[in-house]
């Protein structure tokens, strides 16, 4: 046998040992067994964090109401004060001289009134001219109240209790009607509004329905939780069509004053599930943007089976449809399979794999 045989044979041999080790490798790994699960049904919670814009119970802009020049400014910015407190003082001058001035021709008004009734009495003048006489004195009281009116306008004071915003004027400073002075906040609750879509804006009607509150946590700009619990207590009155998005506010207290209007947040919500369809996420597998898993029927043939999802947990996923509880699916070895195959299985309940992922407390 010459040298060229030699080397056709050793690699005739090698060739065929190494074939034959991987026929029977694929063999033994046909002959395998797959652990298989099935979906377990639960009663379990689940949360979901909304970026949420924070506005106080009261936030209002205090306007000044007559032109004139700031007297006095009674307060300072960021200052706590209570319902009736003095803020500001427009130089009154004018305004008192104009109230003077309006008392006085209604003074005099009510004396031709007098004036003109004892003629009348008398049938010297005519009940026409006591008539007339009556329309000056009730135009003449009319001016005086408005002029009483413009000067009580030069004390501007807190229409409630709250905190003061910036002050854009100083004392000294022409102003017109309408300039604004500051703004006024009641901090002591606050609202925090947050967008959710149509299917949780129904979850939450059907929960509601039934009598369950929602409630709530804030997460804060430093990813603190406001140690105060909130509620979920209305919502707007239609969807945005561009985003198909529905608002809702939730109420969280404040005693400490420690939010302001203004601020930005999360407001995370702890949803119960009832009877909710769990299966480890481990079991599943995409194809262009949709979730399958493999399910395995009475005679072992495995077959897939595409799932909609509701909620992902952790390492775990909600069915929203797709699979029933009493389906065996695959669970490991999902890249060695494919539809059709028939698979040894070894079932492992779905309780011991949660309770193994350590994903759930019992």
């Amino acid at each position: 046998m010459n040298k060229s045989s030699l080397v056709i044979s050793i690699c005739s041999v090698i060739c065929f040992t190494a074939c034959n080790s991987k026929v029977e490798e694929n063999k033994e790994e046909g002959q395998g067994k797959y652990t298989t699960t099935s979906p377990i049904v639960m009663d379990t919670v689940v949360t979901k964090e909304y970026v949420a814009q924070i506005q106080s119970l009261q936030n209002i802009e205090i306007r000044a109401k007559v032109d004139g020049y700031v007297e006095s400014i009674n307060v300072d910015e960021g200052q706590h004060v209570n319902a009736g407190q003095l803020l500001f003082t427009i130089r009154p001058k004018e305004y008192e001289a104009e109230l003077a001035k309006a008392k006085a021709e209604a003074r005099t008004a009510e004396l031709e009134v007098q004036n003109t009734k004892m003629l009348a009495d008398k049938n010297i003048v005519s009940q026409t001219e006591l008539a007339m006489a009556q329309a000056k004195l009730d135009q003449a009281k009319a001016e005086q109240a408005i002029a009483e009116l413009h000067l009580s306008y030069t004390e501007v004071k807190a229409p409630f209790e709250g905190v003061i915003d910036r002050i854009h004027f100083k004392v000294g400073s022409l102003i017109d009607t309408g300039s604004l002075l500051t703004s006024l906040s009641n901090n002591k609750d606050m609202y925090a509004y947050f967008n959710v879509s149509e299917v949780e804006y129904l979850d939450y009607k059907s929960r509601a329905n039934n009598g369950e509150k929602t409630a709530a946590t804030l997460i804060l700009a430093n990813n603190e939780e406001h140690k105060y619990i909130g509620e979920v207590e209305t919502i707007e009155g239609e969807f945005d069509n561009s985003t198909g998005n529905i608002a809702f506010r939730a109420k969280f207290p404040n005693p400490d004053l420690l939010l302001k209007h203004g601020e930005t947040g999360r407001v995370r919500l702890t949803i119960p599930l009832k009877n909710a369809v769990i299966i480890p996420q481990k079991a599943t597998f995409e194809i262009q943007d949709k979730i399958y898993v493999y399910v395995v029927d009475q005679n072992n043939i495995v077959k897939s089976k595409n799932i909609t999802i509701k909620q992902r947990i952790s390492n775990l996923y909600v069915i929203q449809s797709g699979l029933d509880a009493k389906d065996k699916i695959l669970l490991e070895g999902i890249q060695s399979v494919k539809d059709d195959d028939t698979v040894q299985t070894t079932f492992v309940p779905a309780p011991e794999i949660i309770k193994n992922l350590q994903l759930i407390k019992q």
